[in-house]
């Protein structure tokens, strides 16, 4: 992206969140209709035109319906389905093949501050299954996936899409903050523990506000509006 492209051909993050928020909503509907259908024949040509796919009704998108089923094929199993090119991408030696996110330091960060939530999970018995438990483990993995999808084009070349990633992992962590701090007040999960799960957040959650701040300021040099 230059500097000199045009600002208003340019999605904003207000843009790019009314976009996600779409998709997510397009997500939900689309596994709400998988498991309806999921035992149904007709599955792949319901949900198809129940999403309004009309291009996967054809034969076109017969054929595609069935490659994916091939995929999950059961006597075949993942290694089946991948054939020869799974073997050959363990074959590398895997210089160039992360992408940026899988080394930025806050994804790192998070993923590290996941782990330790998912250790504290599995020590604490009975607390773990408990609804604030799943949702202090599902809003860390949250998280993660966000800034993965955030960090992943973190070169600037989509600075609003960047920054409306960041805002979602901004609030999963805010979510899991929460959950975490009510955990501890029932008395669930202990001090040490709250203590260092509650800092890790802390600490990653600091560096979204610090990245999101500077990706602001970057786009304000840019195109002069938020």
């Amino acid at each position: 992206m230059a500097d000199h492209q045009d600002p208003d051909e340019v999605w904003d993050e207000y843009d790019w969140e009314r976009f996600l928020q779409q998709q997510d909503r397009k997500t939900e509907r689309y596994m709400e209709l998988l498991e309806r259908y999921s035992d149904d024949p007709q599955r792949d040509q319901i949900i198809a035109r129940e999403m309004g796919w009309f291009h996967l009704m054809n034969k076109e998108g017969e054929a595609w319906a069935e490659h994916v089923d091939s995929l999950f094929d059961p006597e075949d199993g993942v290694e089946g389905a991948l054939g020869d090119e799974g073997d050959e991408g363990d074959a590398g030696d895997g210089e160039g093949e992360d992408e940026d996110f899988d080394v930025h330091p806050l994804y790192k960060m998070a993923f590290t501050v996941g782990a330790r939530v998912e250790r504290w999970v599995e020590d604490a018995g009975e607390a773990g299954t408990l609804p604030d438990a799943a949702q202090l483990s599902t809003q860390m993995a949250v998280a993660g996936a966000k800034l993965a999808a955030g960090l992943g084009c973190d070169d600037l070349d989509e600075l609003g899409m960047t920054i409306a990633y960041l805002k979602r992992a901004l609030r999963a962590l805010t979510v899991a903050l929460e959950a975490a701090g009510r955990l501890h007040e029932d008395g669930r999960m202990l001090n040490h523990d709250h203590d260092e799960i509650r800092a890790g957040i802390f600490q990653v959650r600091d560096g979204v506000v610090e990245l999101m701040g500077r990706h602001r300021a970057e786009w304000m040099r840019r195109f002069g509006r938020r």
